[in-house]
């Protein structure tokens, strides 16, 4: 008989291995062991990093142009980053230089506006929006989408995207943007699809794709997530919570995402 025979596995331990959530963490005496104390915290500090790390616009449009996309680089009216966590609203707004950057591109009437922010994370954007746009790219191209410039969005929350579409004429504008980081998920992207963009559309009128990174969703699977909205969208002429996500029905079917070209 082996000698761990009468040994019972906690099952919390188990669970454990299967997540990256916070369970089964143990204990010592009161507290918790020093490995998981250690753990918080390089979680916590990669989760700060991720919301002041400095966002780079110039990298950004390198990337994106590299994917044969042309680009313009705007900012939000939030001054500088403390301002932005402080004020919100000043992060959805364009600033002056922003709207005159954008000014001659305006009324061009595509059929898609994509901002690239930095949102609450410049890390996630920085590690998964050209890494999505390469997969997305196949996308566009084999729907005949037109698109303009990539905007690059420095302090910019995610109804930034609405005055500029308004501003480009776009029959839908989407936002790839940061998202706040978790304690597990510092680098995580998330897309939102807005028909019809103009200043003070709501959160219910947008169509959110969350958690696209290596560890969650893959930017092949977003991006067919992406163009079975969109195209739902400007058929149907809305987004938002009366366009309900039923792209997997065609996984069900057979019908995976394509593989990224490039």
């Amino acid at each position: 008989m082996k000698k761990d025979a009468y040994v019972i596995e906690d099952a919390w331990a188990k669970l454990g291995r299967a997540t990256p959530a916070r369970i089964a963490l143990g204990r010592a005496g009161a507290g918790l062991p020093t490995r998981e104390v250690l753990r918080f915290a390089l979680a916590h500090a990669r989760a700060r990093d991720a919301v002041h790390s400095p966002f780079d616009p110039e990298a950004m449009a390198r990337d994106v142009t590299g994917l044969g996309f042309e680009t313009v680089a705007v900012t939000s009216a939030a001054p500088a980053r403390e301002a932005y966590l402080r004020r919100p609203d000043l992060g959805r707004r364009l600033s002056e230089e922003g709207r005159a950057a954008l000014a001659p591109f305006a009324g061009t009437a595509l059929d898609l506006a994509i901002v690239i922010a930095d949102g609450l994370s410049s890390t996630a954007a920085h590690a998964q929006a050209p890494a999505f746009l390469a997969a997305f790219k196949a996308r566009i191209a084999e729907e005949g989408w037109s698109t303009g410039p990539a905007v690059i969005a420095s302090e910019a929350r995610v109804a930034l995207g609405d005055e500029v579409g308004e501003i480009l004429g776009a029959r839908a504008v989407v936002v790839l943007i940061g998202e706040r980081p978790g304690l597990s998920s510092p680098d995580s992207l998330g897309l939102y699809l807005t028909f019809a963009p103009k200043v003070g559309r709501t959160d219910a009128e947008r169509n959110c794709i969350s958690n696209v990174r290596g560890a969650g969703l893959s930017h092949e699977h977003a991006a067919f997530k992406l163009a079975w909205l969109l195209k739902e969208a400007l058929a149907r002429r809305l987004t938002g919570v009366s366009l309900k996500d039923e792209s997997d029905l065609l996984l069900v079917a057979g019908h995976p995402p394509a593989p990224r070209i490039g």
